[in-house]
């Protein structure tokens, strides 16, 4: 959750690292800081609240930084102690002479401080990292030696952590290391780089070394030497960035959000290139190993995922359970990582994760995978810790995504889970040739319907503006579109702040119905199918209640205008289909709700991109 960069080289180091660092704001932050060896010294800026402050911060301190050419950055999550610049990050040894940031946690920080109180160490703070750095710092009294310091440290540390540290008596160097929590190494000329994620490099190289659990990297400007945590030295693989700086760039659009929303048509291309060609064409997974045999052998599928992903799941439930005839389970993550599970070899267990890092997900696939079962991740990393544990991938090739709240990765996942189904399906022969078809052809469509879509938002703005006052707001659907009253109305409340609940529409007269009244806005998603008619009644049903009405729908049904204040239309799917095509209006509603209020479009309060502690 928190952004790590590292740097060590000839370049002015404040300004990499704050570089680096406003390239990692998307994963949410509330304060930042930096630790640099100046003059042979251990400086370190902290700020509380955005970059900028950390910035101009620095901008009064050039003279007493140009010497240095080591430095370590952090933008903050908050998890142990309040926001404030005490706890910001880095974080130094009672002497001072050592810093270290860190993303994760550490789950025994607790039994550790006391011990380290008990030997002299005084703590500024509230958070679990100080621990460490008085940790290493004690080792490395003992050793003379940074890298052994943090290797021993390390067996000391129960919990998730990416780490650098940099002490003032080894110059031009950096240590870092992990576990379960992302961490990655810049490999430049003269210079190297480390990072919680690629954006905060990019810019200044296209090679890294992704490190594994409990590996420890020693980086200076012309070398950079890898150890594994019993001290057996390992030879780098170096890998090419997938990525160009220019997907960083807003691109003329006033916020990221907004030009990932419109991104989402090219962003179903990609996904289909070499897997869909053609409605004719059977379609090609290369990388998910599941054959006849395989599939013979599975008694059920279980999907776990978080958030967006966890709904992106319910959809592909629905669409599985219905083309393949195999029943399916979708679980919260962290639920399922806390109770009793009865997944084995005949279970296919299939993991959900924009980032690939999400930590209760990782830790839910890992136990799976120990118990014997197959494991299937769709992630938009394909170089992340969750696909390093797959036996089959479907990398979904949305991008990156800057903004905090997802949405082109969401639509990438429904069209994995849809490519999954039809897949699977063709493999057992489980569902009708002539439907298989009709839904491929769909998919192969909607490019060019979302794009006449994305052409058509003044009615959405006009209702955004209409409703943006509102305290509460109620999504209801039926069937696979329930998921996308939960995401709609979570994308509503992500970046609004307003409350919003999505609800089965059939269960609004068994409790919620009570909120209703003429200050309530109640959404009604309504695709043409064999639940309509029944979603039509239950918005009636609110109308009578004095609801304010809104429907999305795909249908041209003109007495929907005395029934509903607005009538949202989106082009004509398949049913099964509909919840891609439904989710970008609810995207757009969300975006411009939050915009007309104010609020930070891309960057929302207390919420971080890639949740890497559990």
């Amino acid at each position: 959750m928190c952004g790590i960069v590292g740097y060590t080289g000839k370049k002015n180091v404040t300004d990499i690292l704050t570089g680096g660092l406003s390239s990692l704001e998307y994963r949410g932050y509330d304060s930042s800081g930096v630790a640099v060896i100046a003059d042979g010294k251990t400086k370190v800026y902290k700020a509380e609240g955005k970059l900028q402050n950390l910035k101009d911060l620095l901008a009064t301190k050039q003279e007493e930084l140009k010497s240095a050419n080591v430095g370590i950055g952090h933008i903050r999550w908050a998890t142990h102690g309040i926001p404030n610049e005490i706890n910001a990050h880095p974080h130094t040894s009672t002497c001072g002479k050592l810093a270290v940031v860190h993303n994760g946690i550490i789950e025994n920080f607790k039994e550790l401080r006391e011990k380290l109180e008990a030997k002299g160490c005084v703590f500024k703070s509230e958070t679990d990292t100080e621990t460490v750095a008085h940790l290493v710092n004690l080792k490395y009294e003992e050793t003379k030696d940074l890298k052994e310091a943090v290797r021993l440290a390390s067996k000391e540390l129960d919990g998730a952590y990416a780490l650098c540290i940099i002490h003032e008596d080894v110059p031009n160097t950096i240590i870092a290391t992990r576990r379960n929590a992302p961490l990655l190494i810049g490999v430049g000329e003269d210079e190297n780089f480390a990072a919680s994620d690629v954006p905060a490099i990019i810019e200044h190289t296209k090679k890294a070394i992704y490190l594994d659990d409990n590996q420890i990297a020693v980086l200076k400007p012309n070398s950079i030497e890898l150890f594994d945590s019993n001290n057996n030295k390992i030879s780098p693989k170096v890998e090419l960035l997938p990525w160009e700086p220019i997907a960083l760039s807003k691109m003329g659009y006033k916020h990221f959000m907004i030009k990932e929303i419109h991104e989402q048509p090219d962003v179903i291309r990609n996904f289909l290139s070499g897997k869909l060609h053609s409605a004719n064409e059977p379609v090609k997974l290369d990388e998910v190993k599941l054959d006849k045999e395989k599939l013979k052998n599975l008694n059920r599928i279980q999907v776990v995922a978080c958030g967006t992903s966890l709904h992106a799941a319910m959809v592909g439930k629905y669409v599985i359970e219905e083309l393949c005839k195999i029943p399916v389970d979708v679980e919260a993550s962290s639920e399922y990582i806390y109770r009793t599970t009865v997944t084995d070899e005949h279970t296919l267990v299939i993991g959900v994760s924009q980032s690939g890092e999400t930590a209760d997900t990782l830790t839910a696939v890992k136990q799976s995978k120990a118990r014997g079962s197959h494991i299937l991740i769709i992630t938009n990393r394909p170089d992340s810790a969750m696909a390093r544990e797959a036996d089959s991938l479907i990398p979904v090739n949305a991008g990156i995504e800057v903004s905090v709240a997802a949405t082109k990765s969401y639509v990438a996942q429904l069209m994995a889970f849809y490519a999954l189904a039809l897949h699977l399906a063709e493999i057992k022969d489980s569902a009708d040739k002539d439907y298989i078809k009709t839904l491929k052809n769909e998919l192969l469509l909607l490019p060019q319907k979302i794009e006449l879509l994305l052409t058509k938002k003044e009615k959405i703005q006009k209702c955004a503006r209409m409703y943006s006052s509102s305290k509460n707001f109620i999504f209801i659907a039926r069937g696979m579109n329930y998921a996308t009253a939960l995401e709609g109305a979570l994308k509503l409340k992500e970046i609004s702040y307003i409350n919003a609940t999505g609800y089965p529409a059939g269960e609004l007269k068994h409790g919620p119905i009570a909120m209703l009244d003429e200050t309530l806005p109640v959404l009604s998603i309504m695709m043409n199918g064999k639940v309509y008619e029944k979603i039509l009644s239950n918005a009636q049903e609110a109308k009578a209640r004095n609801a304010r009405m809104i429907a999305l729908t795909d249908s041209l049904d003109e007495k929907l205008e005395d029934l509903f204040d607005y009538v949202l239309n989106v082009p004509h799917v398949n049913e099964i289909i509909s919840p891609i095509m439904a989710i970008i209006p609810l995207q757009l509603l969300a975006y411009y709700i939050a915009e007309f209020l104010g609020k930070d479009v891309d960057q929302p309060r207390n919420l971080a991109k890639s949740v890497t502690v559990e």
